[in-house]
């Protein structure tokens, strides 16, 4: 049970996560992993994935597919709409943040 509510709310923190990379440069589903792994999120692709697709649904993401090695990779860059959400997301966060830190 608790797990199931800690997942939720960082869902939005692997959120705002996701857009700094893609804001910093594109990246594919499998880096990402890797990347959130290394942050103590374990997270599958058959969670990442459909996040990555809602995100791109919103227009906070956009999808471009590159040929690597003989094989389609997608990689993820943050549209405009997604960096102000992210400016907009990292004022609110900080804000919270100091208020709960103690």
């Amino acid at each position: 049970m608790q797990d199931k509510i800690l997942r939720k709310f960082f869902l939005g923190f692997i959120q705002i996560h996701i857009l700094h990379h893609a804001k910093k440069e594109p990246f594919y589903g499998s880096w990402m992993i890797e990347e959130l792994s290394e942050h103590g999120y374990n997270m599958s692709p058959g969670t990442l994935y459909p996040i990555l697709h809602n995100m791109e649904s919103s227009g906070l993401l956009e999808k471009e597919e590159r040929i690597i090695e003989g094989k389609v990779r997608k990689y993820y860059k943050i549209t405009q709409l997604g960096d102000e959400v992210l400016k907009e997301a990292r004022n609110k966060a900080y804000e919270l943040f100091k208020e709960i830190k103690d």
